[in-house]
């Protein structure tokens, strides 16, 4: 899942507005992993924050990994790699942000230019080397080296997902042993699910390097099993290749890894082949020619970031709960339960609810959470504290979104909201609904569950807790879209959807159970506490 600098794409309905603090700006590519997107630190400086897709994000295995993986990574520094800055593997879903590198991927270079001179073609390969020596210093192993994950930024090439990308398009996985790379890029003992040593990425740079130069893989195309099959059976056709090239190519290419050359034989040997252009400072004329100018990044936002807007608290007995770990293991629980008879979903039901029901008598009344609480008294939040500040803006008549000195908006909590296939939910009175007529509605078939409605506009935000009336209100600024839906697909528990109405009412959806397994059937359910704030 590289990001495929300057590929800037708007953002869609179906695209989250916030990642951990990060709002999103544009789509900069899609992969197996997840999406990546544009977006700012707080000092102006532009990142690539990736998003976890929610299917891998419910993977307990992937989320290790991810961690362990994570940690590694941020040990890894070196002038040709994209340094990680941030990232939270135990986010909802996870997300991680590195350095924005404003080039395309060698990938798209190739597809839209054809294959890079030889000159260029070493400078490449010198970058990458150095870039894997980074990598291998701090023990960790790529896996998944390719000319979608090497950027070509103006002063030479970037190489990202070192060590994460777990999953990336067109990803093989072998159910006997975990094999992880892309066909026409994999190494033979990673094809063969044999050890993966840091060999392996040399052998990976050596196909990325070929395709550089033939502007197509070394071993061709076709199926997965078909190309792989070519790697561990069959040596490489150097024949087309520049002859410049070879020699190191063949050392990259040699089946056995004890025979491949190393990251910084690598590098002295393209030092050599470039002689004197070799101590250029600023880089070659060639490498600029072949690159071009940086597309400008879009700007940031102009909508305050969440650093200054509020987190909303849901009551206090609300996150107590939800926060509880025999709580979390019940929620991660019910898609297995969706596989046994409906009886046995329907008793796991009847306890889920009796125990918050239980939890939610024995708690104190909630309080409201306010409109434009600080973001910096989220720890309190999290303990279930209604902040001095809150209860001051509240008393004080503290403004909105609306404008300074307007009436506070009252937040209204409807805790576990109930939405299933044959009833609806509105944002006024009667909130729960025995028809189909409210604002939101869960409508299940063709394999997926979405909330839809026909009045309201909805929109999915990702990353720690941050909804709030505030972050709403800026997120859903504008006249209604009729019609609007957010796929369940990409919402787990403690999922946020903010929405509003044509009236103006402003609403928070916090997901706390969801049963949307089998999408055909009837049984579909979604529980949520649901946050009010009306317009008049």
């Amino acid at each position: 899942m590289g990001n495929e600098g300057g590929g800037f794409q708007r953002l869609q309905r179906d695209d989250p507005q916030v990642a951990g603090g990060y709002r999103l700006v544009a789509r900069l590519g899609t992969g197996g992993m997840g999406r990546v997107y544009l977006s700012y630190t707080r000092g102006g400086r532009a990142v690539a924050v990736k998003v976890v897709r929610p299917e891998l994000a419910d993977d307990p295995v992937f989320r290790k990994r991810f961690h362990r993986e994570v940690k590694a990574a941020r040990r890894v520094r070196g002038a040709y790699t994209a340094e990680l800055i941030d990232a939270d593997a135990d986010g909802m879903p996870p997300w991680l942000a590195t350095l924005y590198v404003p080039g395309p991927s060698l990938s798209e270079l190739v597809a839209r230019h054809g294959a890079l001179p030889v000159p260029a073609v070493l400078w490449l390969m010198a970058g990458v080397a150095e870039a894997l020596e980074a990598i291998h210093e701090v023990g960790v192993v790529h896996r998944d080296l390719k000319p979608s994950n090497v950027l070509l930024a103006p002063d030479g090439p970037r190489v990202i997902d070192f060590g994460i990308s777990l999953a990336p398009d067109a990803t093989v996985h072998t159910t006997q042993q975990s094999t992880i790379g892309t066909p026409q890029f994999m190494a033979p003992e990673q094809a063969s699910a044999d050890e993966i040593t840091p060999a392996t990425d040399v052998f990976a740079l050596g196909q990325t390097v070929a395709f550089a130069a033939l502007g197509e893989p070394l071993y061709g195309s076709g199926s997965a099993l078909n190309v792989m099959y070519r790697i561990v059976n069959s040596a490489p056709d150097l024949s087309p290749l520049p002859d410049r090239l070879r020699p190191i190519l063949a050392r990259c290419l040699a089946a056995d890894p004890q025979e491949r050359a190393t990251p910084a034989e690598i590098v002295a040997w393209c030092r050599r082949e470039l002689g004197p252009e070799a101590d250029t400072s600023g880089g070659p004329e060639v490498w600029h020619e072949v690159v071009g100018p940086p597309v400008p990044a879009p700007a940031p936002t102009l909508v305050p970031t969440l650093a200054a807007t509020d987190v909303w608290a849901p009551p206090s007995e609300v996150v107590r709960v939800a926060s509880s770990r025999k709580r979390r293991r019940m929620i991660a629980g019910v898609g297995a339960l969706l596989a046994v008879p409906v009886l046995a979903a329907l008793v796991w039901l009847g306890v889920e609810f009796a125990e918050l029901s239980r939890n939610r008598a024995d708690a104190s009344p909630p309080a409201t959470p306010s409109a434009s609480a600080s973001a910096s008294t989220s720890a309190s939040h999290s303990a279930g504290a209604v902040p001095e500040e809150a209860a001051d803006d509240l008393a004080a008549g503290a403004a909105g979104p609306s404008g300074a000195g307007s009436a506070p908006v009252v937040a209204l909590p409807y805790p576990l909201t109930h939405l299933d296939q044959d009833n609806s939910v509105s944002l006024r009175e009667p909130v729960s609904r025995d028809d189909r007529k409210g604002d939101i509605r869960l409508v299940c078939g063709d394999g997926e569950c979405a909330l839809k409605s026909d009045t309201t506009e909805m929109v999915l935000l990702a990353g720690p807790p941050d909804g709030s009336y505030d972050t709403c209100g800026a997120l859903l600024a504008g006249p209604a879209a009729v019609g609007s839906s957010v796929s369940l697909a990409s919402a787990a528990a403690g999922s946020q959807i903010c929405v509003k109405n044509r009236s103006g009412d402003i609403a928070l959806l916090v997901i706390q159970v969801k049963s949307t397994a089998l999408p055909d059937s009837r049984i579909n359910f979604v529980m949520a506490d649901l946050t009010v704030w009306r317009a008049n």
